[in-house]
Formats: structure tokens, C-alpha cells, sequence
């Protein structure tokens, strides 16, 4: 009886230790099929869910396909970054290119699609002696222009191709001086000595051919220098170029042109064509990227051919666009006048330039604004 009791015993105090042991749940085996890699530990699992990977929840493994999953995301990363870098180098190598090719390499094999029909105006009249007409060829047209009669010195003296604002094809009264501060004839020149010469360009008055609008408009103010150089009572090797607004844009396109100036004055000259509004340019004129380019000074500062001053009043547009492309560019200076808006700055500094000219200081022209006052009661 007592034999039984103690078996019966043992046999308690076994279930009681084995029980909790075949209770236990037993870890399931890794399923390759479902499983990338080995089961983690608990750190591990942390890791791998920060990582954005999937856990499986039997085996404690990241899935196979959470792991496929993000080899496939890193390799489209890499694969579209590594595109990313090529197009910037692409990208960069064209810009140098852009960079070095002058408005010379553009313009050459370039023809617009923008044009509009010439003016019809009838030319201007102005007293013979103060101008005379003195026409020249371009592009095989004859334009109309005038110039300042021969002072019959027997010297040769400086002179200027000035162009005029608003539409710069076009000539109307350009010698009657305006009231102070408004006017536009840049008369001081012409008192100071210096021969000046006003073209008319392509389409405008009654020239032939249609009006381009900063394109083939700068070809004729090249040829109306050459043909200003070629006066017997004109110094060929100072041939300036100047002009206001309208007229200061096509002078700076010029100067980015051709070698041929001694200087150039742009008077309130803007970066792009397309900054123009209707005011300026004819209903329905648009330019498209290419053609906005090649009109737009603010890209081909970099070459430019003849010394250029951009000048505008500290009140008028904004040079802010042109003097920072300029920056490092030795043939090109700024000069913001104090005091001055769009219009009285030509009054504040052609009295000057005009001394210079006629007399040319050591050093060549020499442009302050500190030097050139400020406008009365400002």
C-alpha cells in the first residue's frame, strides 16, 4: 500500500516539472520560402522595422518580400540619382558651351520668325543747319539718316550714332530740345563739337523691309557707323555709339556685336526683350525662348566687343539683372546716377561724356556718379 502511495507520488511531482515544459509553445521552423536571413532578436527586429522592413510575426524573420521590396525602391534611387547626375553634367557642359558662343556664333545661322511691316512715316524736316541728309546702305537697302553738316575745319572730328527711345526705327522730331529733365535730342553732344548722326533702321519711315525688333535693327546701326566713318570731316577711329531706353538696348546689343565703337552709352537699356510690354512692342509681337534670347542683352555681356557703359538714373528701371551679369566684365561698367530718373539722367551726364569725347582724358572716358550731381531739389 505504502509502495503504491510513493509511485503515485512520483508521479505527481513529474507532471508538475514536466507539465510547464510541454506547455511551452515550440518556435515554428524558418520558412525560406517566406523568410529573408535568419530569425531575429528582439534589437534586431527594432532595427529592421526602423529600417522600413516587414517582421514576420510566427518566425521572427524579415519577410522576403518587405526585403525584395527594398532592394527594388534603393535600386530605382540609385538608379534615378545616377540619372540626375548625368543630366547636370549634360546640363552643365551645355551651359559652358552656351557660355563661350558670342552673339555673333548665335545670330549667324539664326533667322527670325518675328516681323512686322515698316511705319510709313514720313521723315522729319529738320533745320539744315543744324542736320543733313546722309543716307547709307545696309542689308543692299538704302536707309535715310542725317547727320551734323561739315563744320568745314579741315579737321576730323568725333562722332556718334545716337539712337533714339520708343520705336528706334523711326525718326520724328529728333532735334528740338524737351524742358529740363524730359529732354530726349541729347543736344549737348552736338554743342560740344561731336558730329552726331541719326539712321533711320529697316521698316521704319519709309525705308524698305519689315521692322524685327532688336534683330536685324542692330546690323543697320552698324553699317549706318561705317558709313558715318567713311565722312571726310569724321575721325573713323572714334565712332561712338549712344541711345536712350529702346535705343540704349539695341546700343548695348551693338557693343555685344561688333568691335567697331570706340564706346557705347545705353541710356536706360533693360536685360530681356521680353521685359517690354505693349507699350513698345505691336499687338501680337511674341517672342518665343530662342528669339527672346537673341535680342536680350543680359546673355552676351560676357563677349562684349566694344567698351560699354550702362547708365540709368537711381530712380528709372532696374539695372540690378545686367550690372550683376556684368560683374568681372572688364569692357563693362555700370553707372546709376543719384537723384536722376529714366529721362533727366541724360541731362545729368551727356554734358560730361560730351567734354570727353571732344577731348578724350588720359586714361580714356571716365564716368562718376558721385561726380555728376544730383537733380535740383531732390
Amino acid at each position: 500500500m505504502l509502495r503504491k502511495a510513493s509511485i503515485a507520488m512520483v508521479a505527481v511531482l513529474l507532471a508538475l516539472v514536466l507539465m510547464p515544459l510541454l506547455m511551452k509553445p515550440r518556435k515554428a521552423a524558418i520558412d525560406p520560402a517566406v523568410c529573408h536571413g535568419p530569425r531575429l532578436t528582439l534589437p534586431e527586429r527594432e532595427k529592421a522595422f526602423e529600417d522600413g522592413y516587414q517582421v514576420h510575426m510566427d518566425y521572427g524573420c524579415i519577410t522576403k518580400a518587405s526585403f525584395e521590396a527594398m532592394q527594388k525602391a534603393e535600386a530605382d534611387h540609385a538608379a534615378a540619382r545616377a540619372k540626375r547626375e548625368l543630366q547636370d553634367k549634360q546640363r552643365a557642359a551645355q551651359e559652358a558651351i552656351e557660355a563661350s558662343r558670342t552673339l555673333a556664333d548665335v545670330r549667324r545661322n539664326f533667322v527670325t520668325g518675328v516681323r512686322a511691316p515698316g511705319t510709313g512715316q514720313p521723315l522729319p524736316k529738320p533745320p539744315a543747319s543744324l542736320f543733313v541728309r546722309a543716307d547709307y546702305q545696309s542689308a543692299g537697302r538704302t536707309l535715310a539718316a542725317f547727320v551734323s553738316p561739315n563744320p568745314a575745319s579741315g579737321q576730323r572730328h568725333p562722332a556718334i550714332v545716337w539712337l533714339t527711345g520708343g520705336d528706334s526705327s523711326t525718326l520724328d522730331d529728333f532735334w528740338t530740345e524737351g524742358a529740363a529733365g524730359k529732354d530726349q535730342s541729347a543736344s549737348a553732344l552736338r554743342k560740344a563739337g561731336v558730329v552726331m548722326y541719326f539712321p533711320t533702321l529697316r521698316g521704319g519711315n519709309q525705308n524698305t523691309g519689315q521692322r524685327e525688333f532688336f534683330m536685324g535693327e542692330v546690323d543697320d546701326v552698324i553699317a549706318a557707323a561705317e558709313h558715318l566713318a567713311s565722312l571726310p570731316y569724321v575721325d573713323p577711329q572714334r565712332i561712338y555709339l549712344g541711345g536712350h531706353s529702346t535705343g540704349g538696348t539695341l546700343a548695348a546689343l551693338a557693343a555685344e556685336l561688333s568691335p567697331r565703337f570706340a564706346g557705347v552709352f545705353a541710356f536706360g537699356p533693360v536685360a530681356g526683350v521680353n521685359d517690354y510690354g505693349f507699350g513698345v512692342l505691336p499687338e501680337g509681337i511674341r517672342f518665343d525662348e530662342q528669339e527672346a534670347r537673341v535680342r536680350s542683352p543680359v546673355h552676351w555681356l560676357h563677349a562684349v566687343q566694344s567698351p560699354l557703359w550702362l547708365i540709368e538714373g537711381e530712380r528709372g528701371n532696374s539695372l540690378d539683372a545686367l550690372c550683376h551679369a556684368a560683374a568681372g566684365r572688364p569692357k563693362v561698367r555700370c553707372l546709376r546716377v543719384p537723384g536722376h530718373d529714366h529721362f533727366s539722367v541724360l541731362g545729368a551726364v551727356l554734358p560730361r561724356l560730351a567734354a570727353q569725347i571732344v577731348v578724350p582724358p588720359d586714361g580714356g572716358i571716365r564716368l562718376e556718379a558721385a561726380e555728376l550731381g544730383r537733380a535740383p531739389g531732390s
